[in-house]
């Protein structure tokens, strides 16, 4: 299914061409009508000769509306420029095919219309004129189609024209991420909400829960439709109306974007590729208000000019454009910039998550090269290094290119050891990073286990969540970066600590001296030993560490010797009776309640003893897998 979007100047014949065509008025307002002017946006369907069905809509051609004009034009498949036979070229003639070629609009045909106003004098005159102004755009091969929507001559002729052009056209490219800019929205009796727009990026079917974007509104499919026949699923390149479940009128406009949930997230900073119109009467400067359009969406905003600080007419450049609200896009979308009046610019999108940049910064420049020119390989590494680590699924989108392309780039650039991915296999959601960056995350894990062991050289190691907030790492990229320098030998982790192999805490004399007055002082009451007698808190990590003393917490510390020994006698006392409590525990060993409580409830933990109500019984054994 192919979408052709009309354009041209005002009462140069589009609507009749289209009714001409297609037996369908698109334009349906009363409004329209009485005027004989097109105002809003019109659809209609055609078939073509080989049978393929391809969807027409019809664009205002009057200046005050050249807003509404952007809205029909993007995502479509061809142009049909209308150019009336006894008016010939006239000033929206030249802004629509700008804006054709500002989009990139491949294919299309021009139609001389109202040919049977002009004799064959004047249609020969007007061809060399529209030769002259498509001559270095995108319709510069288009054919020419002298047609009259009044007589019906030429209308074979240009039906078969669309034929042949749309015969090399790519079918739209299913994504699996459905997009759906919407341009109009209204209300149906009995139905409720219905949108309307060029389906893009995916399918659509019944059932599905959307995202409104950018307002975040969440909703359900409830019917669709293309061209009134209700379908199942809709594909891209088709014009499709959406019955909305649970949105009323006034949660959903034009310029908002129908997307599958979840899927899709509005930006509100972008760099692109930018061409000024060659028309321009003075230079864009940096920092200019601007309007961007894109889709169905118009959003102000402001211009940066990334490598100038004007560009003349027809000029191109690198910019960001930072704006003033959410708009939904993706990388190689197209997009109009204009001002309040005229038309400035387009481009393309090459990075939809722009961070501000230093102006002038060559390295920003070569990274918006290489996405602009550069291969799939080249998107995916800028786009890799941007976001460190990164998915597959975020490589699709950040370099558009299908989630098949992304993956068979991933996989060849893994074979060149430029990329590593961190999990076992190469699945969607896999962490991929470059070979230097994960050099660099190794070498800040090295540094800081070394800095731990340099200012506390007692301490057997550095605790893992501690090393995981001081370098800044996921926890699964951290456990790939230990897991790697431990099967190199450099590091190892002991429990919960990441120390080096070979570091081995030892104490000094003056340390030694300390240790053995307080382990002294442990063993003179084995079973109630003082709490505030002990040195700094590294020692007694290295005591503990080193099977000396044991913590059961609460500030209590016992000697490895008592501790074994009322492990012994409680595990005795429970294997007779059953059971034991915490005053026959305090009686047993002549202590008081809270030497008693730290005790049981640190035995509690490890598993020796389980409370059941005010009793301990033998607790159960750790499994392998806790």
């Amino acid at each position: 299914m192919y979408t052709i979007g009309t354009a041209g100047h005002v009462d140069h014949g589009k609507s009749a061409l289209v009714k001409a065509l297609t037996g369908i008025d698109p334009d349906r307002l009363l409004e329209e009508k009485e005027r004989g002017l097109t105002i809003e946006l019109g659809f209609a369907e055609l078939t073509l000769p080989d049978g393929v069905k391809v969807s027409l809509v019809d664009v205002p051609g009057h200046e005050r509306f050249i807003k509404t004009m952007l809205a029909g034009v993007g995502g479509i498949d061809l142009a049909l420029l209308v150019i009336a036979a006894d008016d010939g070229v006239m000033p929206q003639t030249r802004e629509h095919l700008a804006i054709i070629d500002l989009l990139a609009i491949e294919r299309g045909v021009i139609a001389l219309s109202k040919s049977d106003l002009a004799d064959s004098a004047k249609i020969a005159e007007q061809r060399m004129a529209i030769g002259e102004l498509v001559s270095g755009t995108v319709l510069e091969a288009s054919p020419i189609v002298s047609c009259s929507a009044a007589t019906g001559d030429g209308l074979p002729a240009l039906v078969r024209a669309i034929e042949t052009q749309l015969a090399s056209a790519p079918a739209r490219m299913d994504r699996s991420r459905p997009r759906l800019p919407i341009d109009r929205a209204f209300t149906m009796p009995g139905f409720g909400t219905v949108v309307t727009g060029t389906l893009g990026g995916g399918l659509l079917s019944v059932g599905d829960e959307v995202d409104i974007m950018p307002r975040g509104r969440t909703c359900r499919i409830r019917g669709l439709q293309v061209h009134g026949r209700a379908v199942d699923a809709a594909t891209p390149g088709r014009r499709t109306a959406v019955n909305l479940a649970g949105v009323t009128l006034d949660d959903v406009k034009r310029g908002d974007v129908l997307a599958r949930r979840g899927q899709w997230h509005p930006t509100v900073a972008f760099d692109a590729r930018l061409r000024t119109v060659t028309w321009l009467q003075h230079p864009i400067r940096h920092n200019s208000s601007v309007t961007v359009h894109l889709g169905s969406s118009e959003v102000p905003g402001r211009l940066v000019l990334l490598d100038a600080e004007s560009v003349e007419p027809g000029e191109p450049t690198w910019a960001q454009f930072r704006l003033d609200a959410p708009l939904v896009a993706t990388a190689g979308d197209r997009f109009i910039v204009r001002d309040s009046n005229d038309t400035l610019a387009g481009g393309v999108i090459l990075d939809i998550d722009a961070s501000r940049h230093k102006r002038s910064d060559r390295r920003v420049l070569s990274a918006l090269e290489a996405l602009h020119n550069g291969s799939p390989a080249d998107a995916v590494m800028v786009s890799i290094n941007k976001l460190q680590p990164a998915t597959l699924v975020e490589l699709a989108e950040r370099a558009s290119v299908t989630a098949e392309i992304a993956r068979e780039t991933a996989d060849h650039l893994i074979r060149q050891r430029r990329i590593v991915c961190l999990d076992e296999s190469l699945g969607d959601e896999a962490m991929l990073v470059t070979v230097e960056w994960l050099a660099s995350a190794s070498q800040r894990v090295l540094d800081e286990v070394s800095h731990h062991h340099a200012t506390k050289p007692l301490r057997r190691g550095i605790p893992s969540e501690e090393l995981r907030r001081r370098v800044g790492l996921s926890n699964g990229v951290l456990a790939h970066v230990i897991a790697s320098l431990a099967a190199s030998g450099l590091i190892e982790v002991r429990d919960a600590d990441v120390t080096f192999a070979n570091h081995a805490p030892a104490l000094d004399t003056a340390q030694r001296t300390t240790a053995d007055a307080y382990l002294a002082q442990l063993a003179a009451a084995p079973y109630a030993p003082p709490t505030d007698v002990a040195p700094n808190t590294d020692l007694v990590s290295y005591l503990v560490d080193s099977g000396a003393i044991v913590d059961v917490g609460g500030g209590v510390v016992f000697s490895s010797q008592a501790f074994d020994e009322m492990v012994r006698r409680i595990q005795q006392t429970i294997a007779a009776n059953g059971q034991v409590t915490l005053a026959e525990v305090r009686d047993m060993f002549g202590t008081t309640r809270k030497y008693a409580q730290s005790l049981l409830e640190h035995l509690d933990t490890i598993r020796v003893t389980r409370r059941v109500g005010d009793v301990r019984v033998l607790g159960k054994q750790p499994r392998e897998s806790d």
